[in-house]
């Protein structure tokens, strides 16, 4: 009788925490896919660009180092409801702050910033005690939910786009959407006396999360994280752009070449389960690292549109699986699942959210396509760090 009253507290989680990426995913998307707009209304360059959305970097960063005390702190559920609302504040200040002027702009980019990366360090370690609970490898379907998420927030940017729907009228019913839907949707999160782990820990909380920031493995992880979430993340916010500056191309049709590479980034984390459990980890990431690395030399230097999205799509299938399965490399022992999680989140949000701009200010001192070389780089530079992601041993990892 106790296991099938488990069984079913397992579920609900695994549903609470699809709805959190998802969630995550589509208000992300939904700010990302009317960036054009917001430039040409403000006038900016792509430097000035990339220092604008620097503020969501910072916002970030200083959230990251916080994280991991406030989800020990109040649980995981709670920090994802919080920062919800925290979000749909600073998507409301986007929404009229734009109109004025790139100070509010600012202001509200780095309270979505704060918001964003506190809710995405919560999820990501609420997806890998769901996890272990459940079993088996579902990490990478959390992501495809996320991806999900960006993919209906593209689309649905898209017909904004489409239909002259102003950025301030579809931001303002985006927020009120999260803040109706996630707080009900992550009601069923795990508590604390759920989510213990299999083996004791000596340590205290704090204490224990500093020293994963000392394994070598650990920190390895979390820079194979981080090349993968530079590369999803430059072209979460730069393929529209680089699509209608590069190539000429409507604002319609660089959104969807944005859509077209958060379509390939989704069917590949929801299918990638099957990849993984044949060929293990380091073969499936070398592979779809090698794969993302031919997409963005073809997106950048493709002479047509229509070769320009196979590129994103190559680009979108090659980067898909290696955040969510560098978080279950993270979680290999039960024991540290949640501070090491924690770690390799923070490393990867990082480029996640920094990189971006760093592109912005490359494409200042040429053009915003050329300078995406540099994802193309780092991702090959990542083929030699991804043997770490192999099984600890004695882990119940078969990957």
């Amino acid at each position: 009788m106790s296991e099938v009253v488990v069984s079913a507290r397992t579920t609900e989680a695994v549903r609470a925490t699809y709805i959190a990426f998802i969630g995550a995913g589509f208000a992300f998307a939904s700010w990302a896919s009317r960036i054009p707009q917001v430039r040409d209304r403000l006038e900016l360059t792509s430097s000035q660009l990339g220092i604008v959305l620097l503020a969501i970097a910072v916002g970030s960063l200083l959230a990251l180092p916080l994280s991991g005390i406030i989800i020990n702190r109040f649980g995981s559920r709670l920090t994802v409801t919080v920062m919800s609302l925290v979000l749909a504040v600073g998507l409301t200040i986007i929404a009229s702050g734009y109109l004025v002027g790139v100070v509010p702009l600012l202001i509200g980019l780095f309270v979505l910033g704060f918001a964003n990366g506190a809710w995405d360090v919560a999820m990501n370690v609420h997806g890998a005690v769901a996890e272990r609970r459940l079993g088996r490898s579902i990490m990478p379907r959390f992501h495809a939910g996320f991806s999900a998420g960006t993919v209906a927030g593209a689309l649905i940017g898209t017909a904004m786009v489409a239909l002259n729907i102003s950025v301030t009228v579809h931001l303002l019913a985006v927020a009120a959407a999260v803040v109706v839907v996630i707080p009900w949707g992550v009601r069923n999160f795990l508590n604390e006396s759920e989510a213990e782990p299999a083996e004791p820990v000596a340590d205290s909380p704090r204490s224990n999360a500093l020293a994963r920031w000392k394994e070598p493995r650990t920190l390895l992880i979390g820079v194979v994280a981080l090349s993968f979430a530079f590369a999803e993340g430059s072209g979460n916010d730069w393929l529209n752009v680089a699509s209608i500056d590069g190539y000429d191309a409507s604002a319609v049709v660089g959104t969807l070449v944005f859509t077209t590479f958060l379509v390939a980034m989704t069917a590949v984390r929801w299918f990638g389960n099957g990849l993984l459990d044949r060929y293990g980890r380091v073969v499936v990431l070398r592979g779809l690292a090698g794969v993302s690395v031919v997409g963005v030399l073809l997106f950048v230097l493709s002479p047509v549109v229509p070769l320009a999205f196979v590129g994103a799509f190559l680009w979108g299938a090659g980067v898909s699986l290696g955040f969510p399965v560098a978080m279950s490399a993270a979680a290999d022992e039960p024991a540290a699942a949640a501070a090491r999680v924690s770690v390799v989140a923070s490393i990867g949000y990082f480029a996640f959210l920094g990189g971006p701009p760093l592109i912005g200010f490359l494409g200042g001192h040429g053009d915003v396509l050329r300078a995406l070389l540099v994802v193309a780089a780092l991702l090959a530079g990542s083929l030699i760090l991804i043997g770490a992601l192999r099984p600890l041993p004695g882990s119940n990892s078969r990957h």
